[in-house]
Parts: structure tokens; sequence; C-alpha cells
């Protein structure tokens, strides 16, 4: 089956898979959102119980999306893995600290003698829910504004700064920096959105609930703002474009709103995806007591078809994914970054769980939802995170 498919053909479909995990996992960051609102929601302790045991029942899930985006990205497109976790390591290292932390904080925040303290790991929750989201969208936001990086004729990349990532969010004399931190913001905001959601959705405790709906509409406005400063950037901005036949690289005006224009089921998707997460903030809103407990699936499809369309506009269309600033030739696109035909083609049959990861998201959560989580229950679960 995919053994008859072209090279081209193979690299864009990996180019999907990567993009589809990535949307998935934005979506599933609510968990880190909804740990930057243990204190905020949660006045006394029994109610931050309640709403770490909430997130508690979807952590895992999240650890289990971003190892598999992050396994996909290594095995179909490793030249981009080795460029940018070998350069930008600071970066990477910051995000896989906070999910370090973030592990350790479920498994012993009431564990007896527990010497650090409830509050210590509360913190570890909230540092990562910060820096899990806005570094992230920070390093997705350089598939449109490029890295300093140069690769020579044998694959080796040289990382042009010394501060090895941090620039990108912190070097304020560049442009790239505010479009790069306006998606991190975005993705910090919106996880708190959907985190609000999530705990209508989940949770039986009127005081919550009352908050969640305060802090949905609070954490919408910079959403929205951001990540309208985000996206008119990059359409107005120049892009990386590639030739498909020799493989020159060069800046092409709007080069990312012509992606939307020349394939338009993306722009479509693109669209529906906005159109939905707007559309779930105002039921949840609005209509909080009426069905605001079903916002969560319309903000969080919105959100995987909003993500997925970004994705695939920085990828396809001859669009170089891992653009370089410093020099424009050594920009990474899915035809020279990928594996082999071979490793694409025996990766693609491996491809085929990809459903089975997604529906065993969907069955986790369905069964942990079955019942919201209410205070009597903390109080009887000798479990309980």
């Amino acid at each position: 089956m995919f053994e008859n498919l072209s090279y081209l053909t193979l690299q864009q479909y990996w180019w999907a898979v990567v993009s589809l995990l990535g949307a998935i996992l934005v979506f599933m960051l609510f968990v880190q959102g909804g740990q930057t609102l243990i204190y905020t929601l949660g006045k006394t302790s029994l109610q931050r119980k309640v709403i770490v045991n909430a997130l508690g029942r979807k952590w895992d899930l999240t650890f289990t999306t971003l190892v598999t985006f992050g396994g996909a990205a290594f095995a179909s497109f490793p030249l981009f893995y080795a460029t940018s976790f070998g350069g930008a390591y600071w970066v990477w290292m910051l995000i896989l600290f906070a999910f370090i932390i973030q592990a350790v904080s479920y498994e012993y925040r009431t564990k007896p003698n527990n010497f650090l303290g409830e509050k210590t790991f509360e913190s570890f929750l909230f540092i990562n829910g910060l820096l899990g989201t806005i570094l992230i969208g920070t390093a997705v936001g350089t598939f449109f504004t490029g890295s300093d990086f140069s690769i020579n004729n044998m694959n080796s990349s040289t990382w042009q700064s010394s501060f090895r990532g941090l620039e990108l969010a912190f070097n304020f004399t560049r442009f790239a920096t505010f479009v790069n931190l306006s998606l991190g913001l975005a993705v910090f905001f919106l996880s708190r959105v959907l985190a609000s959601m999530y705990f209508i959705n989940s949770i039986d405790d009127s005081t919550i609930l009352v908050g969640a709906r305060k802090q949905l509409i609070i954490n919408a406005i910079p959403f929205l703002f951001f990540f309208l400063f985000f996206l008119v950037s990059i359409t107005i901005m120049d892009g990386f474009a590639y030739n498909p036949i020799n493989g020159k690289v060069s800046l092409v005006e709007h080069k990312y709103l012509f992606n939307f224009i020349e394939m338009p089921m993306v722009g479509i998707i693109f669209l529906i995806g906005v159109i939905a997460v707007i559309f779930g903030i105002i039921r949840g809103y609005f209509y909080f007591q009426e069905c605001g407990t079903k916002a969560i699936w319309f903000t969080g499809f919105g959100t995987i078809l909003t993500v997925f369309a970004l994705f695939l506009i920085s990828g396809y269309n001859n669009t170089c994914f891992y653009p370089s600033t410093y020099d424009l030739q050594s920009s990474l696109t899915i035809e020279n970054a990928s594996s082999s035909k071979y490793t694409l083609v025996a990766m693609s049959y491996v491809s085929l769980l990809v459903p089975f990861v997604i529906a065993y998201i969907w069955y986790a959560w369905a069964s942990l939802n079955k019942k919201k989580i209410t205070e009597d229950e903390m109080e009887n679960d000798s479990h309980a995170y």
C-alpha cells in the first residue's frame, strides 16, 4: 500500500501526521492551563484538591500526546529534530524540565512525609503550566519567523547564538520575537480558556464553576488579541519558499497568506476551526447554565482544526517549515529534512496506530468523566492526588 506511493507523497503524509499530533497536543495543554488556575479558582484547600484531581485525571494524556508527537517528528524528519533540539537546546531543556516537575508533583503532592509541602508542588504545577505553554507556542512560532542556524554539506548544523534558542523569545530588537511570543502567549491563554471549560465540564462545585466562567472570558480576550496579532503578522510578512526543482530558498511576500488561498481546503479547515473556537467561548460564557458543559468540545475541536491548518501552511505548498534567517539555503523543508523512503514506508504502517492513540484519549476521557468530581468524593478518596 504505502510502498506504492511516491517519496514526496510520503513526506507530505508524514507532515500531516505530525501536524495532527501537534494540534491534539495544543488542545491537551488545557491541563497546563488549569494548573495556572489552581489558586485563582481554589479558595480553600479542599477546592484546590478538587481542581488538582480533575487535572490529575488527564495529565498523563497530555504527556502521552507530547511523547507521540516528539517521536513522530524525530522518526519522520530527523534533520529538523537534530537541528532544533541540538541547537536551541535551552528552550527544549526548559520544556522538558517543566514536564518532569509536573509528573513529580502529581506523584508526591499528597504523599505522607512530604517535607516540601503541598504548596511547593502546586507551585511546580504552575511553573509547568506557564513555561510549558508559552515555550511550546514560541517554538512553533519559529516555523514562520525562522531561527539562526546553518547546515553544511554533511547535514551538520551550527546554531549561531550562544543563547541556544532563548534569543527567539527574548531578543526584543527583532520583530520576529514579538511574533513568536504572541503565539506563545496565545497558547497560554487558550490553555486557560480550555481549562475553564474543562472545569465546567467535569467539576460539581458551584464556587469553582462561577470562577471558571469568569476566567473563561478574562482569558479569552487576551487569547484573541495575541492570536490575531500572530495571524496578521504571518499573513503580511515575507515567507520562506523553496523551488521544488532545485531546492533554492527565497523570501516571498505574503507567502503564508497565499498558502491559505492556493490550498483552499486548508483555508476552509482553518476558518471552521476559528469559528468553532469562538462559538465554544460564546456558548461556554453566555449559555453557562443551559449547555456550558459542552463548550469544551466545540473549542477543543476548533483548536485542533486551527492548529492543524497552521502546521500545514508552514510545510506544504513549497514552504520551508523550519527556516533559517542566518543562511536561507540551510532552511529545512519536508523534502530535505525527512527520513529515507524506506523508513517512511515502514513508519507509515506504524502510523496506522495513531487512531488507536486518539481512541485511547477518548476512552480514558469518557471513563474518567462519567461522574463529576465533588468535594465529598475528595474527602473520602485515599488515593487522590
